[in-house]
C-alpha cells in the first residue's frame, strides 16, 4: 500500500498511534466495503474459530456468517431489505447477535434500541424512525403492545415472545452487497434532556471508526474480548464488530457482575477488557487476587469519564493505567490514549487515524492552548446529519462541516493531549463564570474521604446557578462541607469551589454510566446536605 495522508496534519495521528507502522496503511481502506463484507472476509479465513461466547455458549465464525444469511434471505424473501428499518430490542443473547448481523445482511438499516424501555420511551423512538420489522424480547413485545404502533413484521428473539420467532434453519435470496455509503445502523442519542435525534450511521462511518481503534489498539486475530456491555449501544456493538473483522474471539457477559466478569477474565484469558468507570469502580470492590489478570494486555475504558484517582486505583491493581478513549454516536471513536507509550489519567488522549479535531472558542476561533473550548470533529466516520431533522444538522455543523459535538474540552500545550471537561449545556454560568463540572468533579475526587461526586448547577437567585456537589462519601473519613471546599480551594480558583455540598447515597447514572445531572438538580432540596457559606 502507498504512504497512508499526504499533509503533516493528517499524518500526525498516524504516526502517534502507530509509529513506523503508519505508512502501511491508506486512509480510504478505513472505510473499504461493507460490515457483512469485511464479517464474512473474516469467517471465511477461519470459519471453525470460536467468535461470541455467551452464557458459556460459544459460536464460531463461520456459524454466525451462516446464520446471517439466512435470517437476511428470511427477512428479504419477506420484503425487508434495502430501505427497511428493522428495530432490535432484546437483552443480550446469541440470538440478538444472530438477529443484528442478518439485518446487516439482508441490507436493511439496524435500530437496535434498549430492551427495558417502557411503552411511552418506545413511542417517542417509533415517532421519530417507524420501524418496518422488529425483533424483540418478552419485555419489549409487550412495551410495543401497549403503544399500538406493531410494525407488520415481529419476531421474537425469546420463547413466547410473539407468535413467529427467529428462524433457525430457512434461508432466502442474497441481497445484493451493501456499499459504504449505505445506511448500516440507525442509532439514537440517548434523550436523557429532550426527545431522542435519529443518528443514521453508514456502514463506512462504522468500519472506519472501528477499524481505526483496532489499528491503534493493535487489535488482532489471537485476541479475546470481554465486556458486559448493552448491544444496544454503539460502545457494546464495537466490541462486537471488532471481534468479527479480525477475526478473534469475544466473550459478552449478558449482565455486569464484578466478581463473574473477574472469573470469565482469567479463565478465558480475556486480552482486552472494554468497560464503563462504573464497572472498573465495582471491580476494586474485590480482592486483589481476584484481578490478577496476567493474559490482559489493554484495558479500555470508555462512554463516561474516568476520574484520575479511579484510574490510578486501577492501575496498580491491574498493574496498567487503563487506556481512556472518547467518541459519541455520531463521531465514533475520536480521541485515545496511546498503547504504546504513557497515559496520562484524566486525559482521553489524541486524534485517532482518519480523524482531524479541533477545539472552538467563545468566538468560533481556535481555542487558545490549555482553555476550554467545543470539541469539534471532522473525517469519514462522521454521520451526515440527523435523521429527518434538518434544524438540528444545520445547529451541529459549522460552515465548515465540522461537526459541533457539545462536548467542552482542553489541549495540553505540552504534550498535545485531549481532555474532556463536560458538555456545554452542563457548562455553570455562574455569577457571569463559565464553570466546566468535569474540572470540580476532579478536584473533589481527590479528597481521600470522597469515592464519587457529581457537579451541577443549581438555580440560584444570587448567582445564576450554584457550584453544587453532589458527593458519595466514603464512611470513615467523611469530610464536612468546609473541608471539601477547603480542598478544593487549594486546586481550583474560587469561582470554580461548591458552594453547597449534597451528601448522597448514589450518583444518578444512565445505563452506560453518564451522569444525569438534571437528576441531580431535581432531588438538589430533597437531599441530605450541608452547605457553606464562604463566599468568593
Amino acid at each position: 500500500m502507498s504512504a497512508a495522508p499526504s499533509t503533516e496534519a493528517a499524518e500526525r495521528p498516524w504516526r502517534r498511534h502507530l509509529g513506523a507502522l503508519w505508512k502501511d496503511f491508506v486512509p480510504s481502506e478505513l472505510a473499504r466495503g461493507s460490515l457483512p463484507q469485511a464479517f464474512a472476509f473474516a469467517a471465511e479465513a477461519a470459519p471453525d474459530r470460536p467468535a461470541v461466547t455467551i452464557g458459556g455458549a460459544a459460536v464460531t465464525h463461520g456459524q454466525l456468517d451462516d446464520g446471517a444469511a439466512r435470517i437476511g434471505g428470511w427477512l428479504l424473501e419477506r420484503g425487508v431489505g434495502r430501505g427497511s428499518r428493522v428495530m432490535l430490542a432484546g437483552d443480550t443473547s446469541h440470538r440478538f447477535v444472530r438477529a443484528y448481523l442478518g439485518v446487516l445482511r439482508s441490507g436493511a438499516t439496524a435500530m437496535p434500541v434498549e430492551a427495558g424501555l417502557k411503552a411511552p420511551e418506545l413511542e417517542r423512538i417509533i415517532s421519530v424512525a417507524p420501524p418496518d420489522a422488529a425483533f424483540v424480547s418478552n419485555d419489549a413485545a409487550a412495551a410495543l403492545a401497549r403503544v399500538g404502533k406493531v410494525p407488520k413484521l415481529v419476531v421474537g428473539l425469546e420463547p413466547g415472545a410473539c407468535s413467529l420467532e427467529l428462524p433457525e434453519a430457512e434461508s432466502g435470496p442474497p441481497a445484493e452487497p451493501a456499499g459504504p455509503g449505505s445506511p448500516a445502523i440507525l442509532a439514537f442519542t440517548s434523550g436523557t434532556t429532550g426527545e431522542p435525534k435519529g443518528v443514521p450511521l453508514s456502514h463506512g462511518n462504522v468500519l472506519s471508526s472501528i477499524r481505526a481503534a483496532m489499528l491503534a489498539w493493535r487489535w488482532a486475530a489471537d485476541d479475546v474480548m470481554l465486556h458486559a456491555l448493552p448491544l444496544s449501544h454503539q460502545h457494546g456493538l464495537s466490541g462486537l464488530h471488532a471481534t468479527l473483522i479480525a477475526g478473534s474471539a469475544a466473550v459478552i457477559q449478558p449482565r455486569f457482575d464484578a466478581a463473574s466478569f473477574a472469573a470469565l477474565a482469567r479463565d478465558d484469558a480475556a486480552s482486552i477488557i472494554l468497560a464503563v468507570p462504573a464497572m472498573y469502580e465495582r471491580l476494586l470492590e474485590l480482592p486483589a487476587t481476584d484481578l490478577s489478570l496476567p493474559a490482559l494486555r489493554l484495558a479500555v475504558s470508555g462512554s463516561a469519564p474516568l476520574p484520575g484517582r479511579l484510574a490510578e486505583q486501577v492501575g496498580d491493581r491491574l498493574g496498567q493505567l487503563p487506556l481512556e478513549r472518547y467518541g459519541s454516536t455520531e463521531a465514533g471513536l475520536v480521541l485515545s490514549n496511546l498503547y504504546e507509550g504513557s497515559r496520562r489519567p484524566g486525559r482521553v488522549g489524541y486524534p485517532l487515524p482518519g480523524i482531524e479535531v479541533r477545539l472552538a472558542g467563545s468566538d468560533g476561533g481556535e481555542a487558545d492552548p490549555g482553555s476550554p473550548g467545543e470539541i469539534l470533529v471532522r473525517g469519514q466516520q462522521v454521520f451526515d446529519g440527523y435523521w429527518r431533522r434538518p434544524d438540528a444538522t444545520t445547529e451541529a455543523f459549522d460552515d465548515d462541516g465540522w461537526f459541533r459535538s457539545g462536548d467542552i474540552g482542553t489541549v495540553d500545550a505540552a504534550d498535545g493531549s485531549y481532555a474532556v471537561t463536560g458538555r456545554s449545556k452542563d457548562l455553570i454560568i455562574t455569577g457571569g463564570l463559565n464553570v466546566s463540572p468535569g474540572e470540580v468533579e476532579e478536584a473533589i475526587d481527590r479528597h481521600p474521604g470522597v469515592l464519587r461526586s457529581a457537579v451541577a448547577g443549581v438555580p440560584s437567585q444570587r448567582w445564576g446557578e450554584e457550584v453544587t456537589a453532589f458527593v458519595v462519601l466514603a464512611a470513615d473519613k467523611a469530610p464536612d462541607a468546609d473541608d471539601l471546599v477547603g480542598h478544593c480551594r487549594g486546586l481550583l480558583s474560587a469561582y470554580k469551589c461548591p458552594k453547597r455540598v449534597v451528601v448522597v447515597d448514589e450518583i444518578p447514572t444512565n445505563e452506560m454510566g453518564k451522569v444525569l445531572r438534571d437528576r441531580l438538580v431535581r432531588f438538589a432540596d430533597d437531599a441530605r446536605d450541608t452547605r457553606t457559606d464562604k463566599e468568593e
